[in-house]
């Protein structure tokens, strides 16, 4: 017999008709989907949750760099003399009455790998006195003017909205250190919106586990129903079976009892095993692809797999070199051009690699190469080595 199908989706189609033929017995039609996939939001609130606080991955890459970046002491010239002591060295080493300077320089660093951008606001308070305060990401705004040139920061807290003029003011003023971005004239792009897919598959994989050891450690599977003599089961028995399997069957303290079948039940599993989905390798190549984006050598956080390094040093050697290094020197760059005016004229904020010690060997071959040079002498070899001539 020919029958309209009774659901949205058929009834558009004009003159529509199924034809169905009749059978015995009942049985069930099932209809599947591929869903599609979700991905983290990328704005900074979800990054952050997603990635710095759930992602294991993600969060010992940020610390990491944040940590040994922040770690590196600071040097200031004026022109080519080094300042032991000045003002600007004090404000760097006790930004405000709340952090130290590490700490202080921590949280930028993690602004900027978290969100691409970060903001510092100067203060004047009385008798001269100045601090810094970072501004977090997601409650700033970038204000421009009639050109489309960026020149104020507006800040929101709760109901409280205030407006902070970028650059050196007499009140203070505020700068924006941002990432390369290719699609946007004003806010920086995070280096772990690169790397979303990776950290979607990597957290998903841990859900999955993790249910998975929940439900008895077993794949979901169905029961199906198909009695001899036909017939379905009535709303009480539906009921009372779902209820037995929920309470009785699932849970990791019930993981490996026995299912009980009657009445024409077959258990039919539903799903791939760990080993067919291979999830442990899934989830190590998500973590090479997370660290990948920061600029983080695999072997430096424990991931197996196809590592390019020799040995220990040679990768934590590369992660100043390649990923560290760049990073203070932009931000050192950055503060330079914002502070320096309101200090002096002159001054240049520059980092002290000879006190990284993950350098110590390159620097110890250096002044072992300049050393043997007999075709300098002590002011040129001083300088080879990046310290001034002597008197």
């Amino acid at each position: 017999m020919a029958t309209k199908w009774p659901w949205s989706w058929w009834a558009g189609k004009a003159g529509a008709a199924l034809n169905v033929k009749g059978a015995g017995g009942t049985g069930f039609v099932a209809l599947h989907a591929q869903g599609e996939a979700r991905w983290t939001r990328r704005d900074y609130s979800a990054l952050a949750r997603e990635g710095f606080m759930r992602n294991p991955i993600v969060h010992r890459s940020v610390r990491l760099i944040s940590e040994t970046a922040s770690a590196i002491p600071w040097l200031l010239y004026e022109g080519a003399a080094e300042l032991d002591d000045h003002p600007f060295l004090r404000l760097l080493e006790r930004p405000n009455e709340r952090q130290a300077g590490a700490g202080f320089m921590e949280a930028l660093y993690g602004h900027l790998l978290l969100s691409g951008n970060a903001y510092v606001e100067l203060v004047q308070t009385g008798g001269g006195a100045r601090e810094l305060h970072l501004l977090r990401p997601d409650r700033v705004a970038v204000a421009c003017d009639g050109g489309g040139w960026p020149t104020a920061l507006d800040y929101r807290e709760g109901g409280t909205r205030r407006r902070i003029a970028l650059g050196p003011t007499d009140g203070g003023g505020a700068v924006h250190l941002s990432l390369f971005h290719p699609l946007d004239d004003h806010y920086g792009f995070a280096p772990l919106e690169a790397a979303l897919i990776a950290l979607d598959t990597h957290n998903a994989a841990g859900r999955w586990n993790k249910a998975l050891l929940d439900n008895s450690a077993r794949p979901s599977g169905a029961l199906v129903y198909a009695p001899k003599d036909g017939g379905n089961l009535t709303d009480e028995q539906f009921d009372r079976l779902k209820a037995e399997l929920e309470e009785g069957y699932s849970g990791v303290t019930r993981a490996g009892r026995p299912l009980l079948l009657e009445g024409g039940l077959d258990w039919k599993a539903m799903g791939l095993t760990p080993k067919d989905m291979d999830f442990i390798e899934a989830k190590n190549s998500a973590s090479r692809d997370i660290a990948l984006t920061f600029g983080v050598p695999p072997m430096l956080l424990g991931i197996p797999g196809d590592n390019t390094y020799s040995n220990y040093q040679e990768a934590n050697r590369a992660f100043y070199r390649l990923t560290v290094l760049p990073l203070v020197a932009r931000t050192a760059k950055e503060l330079s051009a914002w502070l320096a005016p309101a200090f002096g004229e002159g001054l240049r904020l520059w980092y002290d690699a000879d006190q990284v010690e993950g350098l110590a060997g390159e620097r110890e071959a250096l002044w072992q190469r300049v050393g043997a040079a007999g075709f300098l002498d002590d002011d040129e070899k001083r300088e080879a080595v990046g310290y001034p001539p002597r008197g």
